[in-house]
């Protein structure tokens, strides 16, 4: 009698089909750990959104953003979750430099505490912690020494005209300062000492709270943090001042204040793509007809 077919080798494609979906569902999984992990700790894509660092970086610019470059960081955000979370950081020995363009995030607006949306920001790094920075007529200062405008920057066109500078809604508030006319300010450092007054909470109420502790007047002259009396607060992390490098349109720290180390991402490397996202388009032809092959592959610096 002839032998019957056994159930068994009928159904050895069906295993050999699992399990080939099971490995490649592995290569998968794991190509999309590695891909989240370089972009959540080593490098990242951004675009450029606002004319704020024209003419070093242009609507429509596309970024690679080294995160490695001054230390690992556990990610703050992730998408779709618009609030801060508990982040580790292990610096490396390279620090931030005066004229690094920087990605970081937005510290909020000049009377927030904590920004009312998650944004990423592109600046460039004028002043580092303990420095003394001055604006006179559109011109940097920093500890005395005049800082040269970046070779791409737009210089600001209005230094001479009173009536054309930005004032109001400055940081600090109350400050008197301008876009043009800004400072002398120190950039808070790790274990400054601020003294505190009555009228020095005004200027520093914000900066306090966003580092977590609340000061209050317990009466018209005794000054309190966390509900202790205090005359003086001591600095608790190291500040970045930024500018955009087309001044007359950046709203940076003049405007919103410091950037705290925590909150910095990394550093901008190159421009990996760019078109114009403002040119008018019929068809896939003509959009591809604004790419700014002269931009493409730029170091940024």
């Amino acid at each position: 009698m002839a032998d019957r077919p056994s159930i068994k080798s009928g159904a050895q494609p069906a295993e050999k089909i699992y399990g080939s979906l099971i490995e490649y569902g592995k290569v998968i999984a794991l190509t999309l750990l590695v891909a989240l992990a370089l972009k959540a700790f080593v490098i990242d894509a951004y675009s450029i959104p606002s004319r704020s660092m024209e003419n070093t970086l242009s609507v429509g610019d596309y970024l690679l953003v080294d995160k490695l470059a001054y230390g690992i960081h556990t990610p703050r955000h992730f998408e779709f979750i618009n609030k801060a979370l508990p982040s580790f950081a292990l610096p490396f020995w390279r620090h931030i430099h005066r004229n690094d363009v920087i990605v970081f995030e937005y510290p909020g607006a000049c009377g927030e505490v904590t920004p009312g949306e998650y944004e990423n920001y592109v600046k460039r790094c004028v002043a580092l912690p303990g420095d003394s920075l001055l604006l006179l007529n559109g011109d940097v200062f920093v500890n005395g020494t005049p800082l040269p405008l970046p070779l791409k920057a737009i210089p600001t066109l209005h230094t001479k005209n009173a009536s054309w500078q930005r004032s109001g809604d400055m940081f600090p508030v109350n400050s008197g300062f301008t876009d043009v006319n800004y400072g002398p300010i120190r950039i808070p450092r790790r274990g400054d000492v601020i003294l505190l007054s009555a009228s020095a909470i005004d200027v520093w109420n914000v900066f306090i709270r966003r580092e977590g502790h609340i000061p209050a007047m317990a009466n018209d002259s005794v000054v309190t943090i966390d509900g202790r009396p205090a005359c003086s607060y001591k600095v608790e992390r190291n500040y970045y001042f930024v500018l955009g490098d087309n001044r007359d349109n950046s709203l940076d720290s003049r405007f919103w204040g410091f950037v705290p180390e925590d909150n910095i991402i990394g550093e901008a490397l190159i421009i990996y793509w760019s078109w114009d996202q403002d040119a008018p388009v019929r068809s896939l032809s003509d959009k591809f007809a604004t790419i700014r092959w002269n931009r493409v592959g730029t170091i940024i610096n």
